[in-house]
C-alpha cells in the first residue's frame, strides 16, 4: 500500500462528502403554483385592496344632475377623499362633498345607480361610480345660521354677504345667489338655523337648477311640513371631493374657495 493509499476513506463513507448536483437541484427547487391559480390568487388579493382602498380612502362617482355648474356637469366623474373626515374630521363650510340621500332628494335614475351585472360589481368595490348619492357644497356646519339675501343678492353666513363669484353659474338677468326655485326669479328673505350638531346645510352652484338645503325649507305658506328636513347629518357624508376626473380634458383638482374663510364663528 502506497503512502497515499494510507489513512483513505472511500468517497462513499465520508459523512460530509461532495453530493451529486442533481439530489442539490431536487431540494432546492421551490414548489410553483399553476398559472390559473396563480391568477385567481392575484385577483383575489386585488379585489381586497380596492374593496379596502373604497371603505377607507377613495371612491369613484358621477354628477347626476347640472346643480353643481359651471364647476361640475352633469355625468361628470370626480374621485372622493375620505381622509379629511377620519376621526374628529368633520365637512367644512366650503368644502364640495358626496352623501347618500336623506330621503326623497333624488328619484329615477340618479337614485337607481348603474345597471348591468358588470357596472353593479365594479360600483361595490369602488371602480364605478354609484348612484343614490348628490353632490353639493356645504354652506353651514353646527350653529351656522344661513339667510337671503342682502341687498346685492348675497347669501349671508353669520351675517357676513359671501363673496361667491367664482364658482357660482352666473345667471343672465339676476344678481341673486340665493335659490331660484321658479325659473330665475329669487327666492328671497328666509333665514334658517342654528344648523343642528351633526348636521350640515348643503347647496348647489347652479341655483337656479338644484334641489338642496334651500328646497327642503318649510315655507311660511305650508302648514304641513316637517321642520328641519333641509339639514343632512354628516353621518350621510361620504367624503370631500378632490378631483375632476373625467372628461380627461376638464382634469382638475378641487380647493376650498376663499370666500369662506372670514366667516364668523357662530354665536
Amino acid at each position: 500500500m502506497t503512502s497515499s493509499d494510507r489513512g483513505s476513506v472511500p468517497t462513499e463513507t465520508q459523512p460530509d462528502g461532495p453530493r451529486s448536483s442533481s439530489s442539490v437541484g431536487k431540494k432546492e427547487k421551490k414548489h410553483q403554483l399553476p398559472l390559473w391559480q396563480e391568477t385567481i390568487l392575484l385577483l383575489a388579493v386585488a379585489l381586497v385592496l380596492a374593496i379596502a382602498i373604497k371603505a377607507l380612502f377613495l371612491q369613484a362617482f358621477y354628477i347626476p344632475s347640472e346643480s353643481m355648474e359651471p364647476g361640475l356637469v352633469k355625468d361628470d366623474r370626480i374621485l372622493v377623499q375620505k381622509v379629511s373626515y377620519w376621526g374628529d374630521g368633520k365637512p367644512q363650510r366650503g368644502d364640495v362633498v358626496v352623501f347618500k340621500d336623506p330621503g326623497g332628494w333624488l328619484d329615477g335614475a340618479a337614485a337607481a345607480g348603474p345597471t348591468g351585472t358588470i357596472p353593479k360589481v365594479m360600483a361595490k368595490i369602488g371602480l364605478y361610480p354609484t348612484g343614490g348619492h348628490l353632490v353639493k357644497r356645504v354652506i353651514g356646519v353646527a350653529g351656522d345660521t344661513i339667510e337671503c339675501c342682502d341687498d346685492q343678492g348675497r347669501i349671508l353666513l353669520n351675517g357676513k354677504p359671501l363673496e361667491e363669484g367664482t364658482y357660482l353659474r352666473d345667471e343672465k338677468g339676476t344678481k341673486c345667489n340665493g335659490p331660484m326655485p321658479t325659473g330665475l326669479k329669487c327666492d328671497r328673505d328666509w333665514k334658517t338655523g342654528p344648523v343642528p350638531d351633526g348636521h350640515i346645510f348643503v347647496m348647489g352652484d347652479n341655483r337656479a337648477h338644484s334641489a338642496d338645503s334651500s328646497q327642503h325649507m318649510c315655507r311660511p305658506t305650508v302648514t304641513d311640513c316637517v321642520s328641519g328636513r333641509e339639514f343632512v347629518s354628516a353621518d350621510l357624508v361620504v367624503g370631500k371631493v378632490f378631483v375632476l376626473l373625467w372628461p380627461r380634458q376638464r382634469f382638475d383638482l378641487l380647493e376650498r374657495p376663499d370666500s369662506f374663510e372670514d366667516v364668523p364663528d357662530a354665536s
